[in-house]
């Protein structure tokens, strides 16, 4: 899989842009705020539908437009595809052509992996970063999850709102029974499908660290939930009712998710060092890039956002080394020379390809 085109109109910074890219390794380079990673949230917003970097959708509009439209062509072993995105008054999403009604229909034609600054910091954050990484990757993959997830998420807000209603307005506390059962349907086929997942994580992600460290470094992957089925969580909601009403919110779900990763066996939040902690996340990356491979029997494409600075000569070389086969498209500060690599350079500046 890869994207041989990409066409922006009055796209955050740019006018107009129509950039074919090498099917292999993009290097677009420029000092900050030139627009280097609005190409990167164009990609991001044709694969998800949204953006990574805000939840105001008129800020990827160019300023004193009306609307911005992200055109991309890509190509799959079996098929070609061009998804076609305008954000004005309403967002309308095209695939191949055709407008889709949901946005499950957009989610797996263009698969992609992400990675980020904020990304160095997913250990060191809370654990609303580390589910985030979990649903980018299942939801792309099985748009199921993304119902699932989403129905759970809807009733969480159902019964917080009434859990707040018992405790102001004396509501009779039995009738929570009816989002307590619907959460731990949901629950349950979100924790299933989250499990399975960091098992294919935990299988690939070893010996691709071990790799990048040349063999110094084990990896070690516990996954942390209050919902293994929906008997236990059942007994565990109707078990905090009490709780949850002083409260005022559901203390223990899913939506509580985490996992936590260990460097011979110590937890790397607590006690690994600035480049552990940017290995392990690139470890992580690359485990989830396999995974889709996996489950596709393609490459997924790979956008490194501001990642060649946060890795050492050797490291990168090693990293780069596991990605094979993968079109990469990466941003920097400064123009990279990559020996025996195929790629093509970029030089952005004020909106502008030079």
């Amino acid at each position: 899989m890869y994207i041989e085109n990409i066409k922006l109109n009055n796209f955050r910074n740019y006018n107009q842009l129509d950039l074919e890219l090498n099917k292999h390794i993009n290097v677009i380079f420029g000092d900050n705020a030139q627009g280097k990673t609005n190409i990167l949230e164009a990609i991001f917003l044709c694969s998800f539908g949204k953006s990574f970097r805000t939840q105001k959708e008129k800020e990827m509009i160019k300023f004193d437009e009306d609307k911005a439209t992200v055109e991309i062509f890509f190509k799959k072993k079996d098929r070609d595809g061009k998804i076609k995105i305008e954000i004005g008054d309403k967002k309308q999403i095209a695939v191949n052509g055709v407008k889709i009604k949901k946005l499950s229909e957009l989610l797996g034609n263009i698969n992609i992996v992400l990675f980020t600054p904020d990304d160095i910091n997913i250990f060191k954050s809370g654990p609303a970063n580390r589910r985030k990484f979990l649903d980018m990757m299942i939801g792309q993959l099985r748009p199921n999850y993304v119902y699932n997830l989403n129905m759970y998420l809807k009733t969480i807000e159902q019964r917080n709102n009434y859990l707040r209603q018992i405790k102001e307005e004396n509501k009779p506390e039995e009738m929570l029974e009816i989002w307590e059962e619907n959460l731990a349907e949901y629950g349950e086929k979100v924790y299933n499908y989250r499990k399975l997942y960091m098992e294919k994580i935990l299988n690939k992600i070893n010996g691709i660290h071990s790799k990048i460290t040349d063999a110094k470094e084990e990896l070690k992957i516990e996954y942390i939930s209050d919902c293994f089925n929906k008997e236990e969580y059942l007994k565990l909601l109707k078990s905090r009712r009490k709780l949850d009403i002083i409260k005022g919110f559901t203390t223990k779900g899913i939506h509580r998710d985490d996992f936590v990763i260990y460097i011979n066996d110590k937890e790397v939040n607590i006690y690994g060092s600035q480049g552990q902690n940017r290995t392990v996340v690139l470890s992580l990356k690359l485990a989830e890039l396999k995974v889709i491979f996996e489950e596709i029997g393609e490459y997924p494409i790979l956008l490194l956002d501001d990642f060649m600075s946060e890795l050492d000569e050797k490291r990168r070389s090693n990293f780069l080394s596991n990605i094979e086969n993968t079109q990469v498209i990466l941003t920097g500060t400064e123009k990279i020379d990559l020996p025996n690599l195929e790629y093509n350079l970029y030089n952005v500046k004020k909106g502008e390809i030079i």
